[in-house]
């Protein structure tokens, strides 16, 4: 992928180095642990349940402490940044054009655990999006996760989770998980995943949408890119996910998509590069 030399986004916003204290009366490090194993149980986004945590606890936080800063040339954050740059480009171009203003998100990098306005969350959750405060969390150690754990490597798979996640910012401007969250109030857990499956599928759909749009105006991609990007959305398909961690495969507790449909819709979006490719919600066949 072609990324060096590009605009780098001011919406980087770098926490690392910085250890917190314990939390009194929140949640701390094994609750996180025990919010992600319950989440993986029960078929649920943690991120969910963080959520509930966050509303639900009252928390203070022992000062923070400064510990090793990142260092001034750090290669990846200046990836990361290019490929925000690069999504705040394409989003708010189409934003533009629909007669509408984008709303730049802003993308915190942390270590080991981030309080979000969601709740807590340590890097066991993985990056996610938090539409309390806008703001998308990753922990970069992720992206080693994401090659020895789940067998997808590359910048251009590494860029393809970022902007899933910015995908989930353009939901939230345009309103979608809003509705979704309100029509998930009013049904059972089976219809709440599967409402939460169209919503990440679209994600993938709006990522492989931004990648179409900035292959089109940059020429970003090179040989091996879109299978790069296409093996990283298979790899964190529910099915591939439940069978490695408990053994079988429960579709009713699929919450993002089975391998199969993940794959289909960032290639949806990569190939048709339009909103109108991405509608999920009015689809037949996910």
């Amino acid at each position: 992928m072609r990324w060096r030399g590009e605009r780098q986004s001011d919406n980087v916003e770098d926490r690392r180095g910085i250890s917190r204290g314990a939390k009194v009366g929140g949640i701390g490090g094994l609750g996180l642990v025990a919010v992600v194993v319950i989440s993986m149980f029960l078929g649920v986004d943690p991120t969910a349940l963080l959520q509930v945590v966050g509303q639900s606890t009252q928390t203070s936080s022992v000062p923070t402490e400064q510990t090793a800063s990142p260092p001034a040339n750090d290669d990846m954050r200046n990836f990361v940044a290019v490929v925000l740059a690069e999504t705040e480009d394409v989003w708010k171009e189409t934003f533009q054009n629909a007669g509408r203003t984008y709303e730049e998100p802003k993308l915190v990098l942390f270590s080991g655990a981030v309080e979000s306005a969601c709740g807590m969350a340590d890097a066991a959750v993985g990056p996610f999006y938090c539409p309390a405060d806008h703001k998308v969390y990753l922990d970069l150690a992720f992206f080693e996760d994401l090659h020895s754990r789940f067998g997808a490597s590359g910048d251009f798979a590494q860029a393809y989770v970022i902007a899933h996640e910015i995908g989930h910012h353009v939901q939230t401007q345009l309103g979608i998980i809003q509705k979704v969250n309100a029509m998930q109030a009013r049904t059972g857990q089976t219809d709440r995943n599967k409402l939460n499956v169209m919503l990440e599928l679209q994600a993938d759909c709006l990522a492989g949408m931004w990648a179409y749009q900035t292959q089109k105006k940059r020429n970003i991609l090179e040989a091996g890119d879109i299978e790069e990007g296409l093996n990283a959305a298979s790899a964190v398909g529910d099915d591939r996910i439940q069978k490695r961690t408990q053994g079988y495969v429960v579709p009713d507790g699929f919450t993002h998509g089975s391998s199969t449909q993940r794959v289909r819709w960032f290639k949806k979006g990569l190939e048709q590069g339009n909103l109108g490719a991405c509608n999920t919600f009015n689809s037949g066949d996910l």
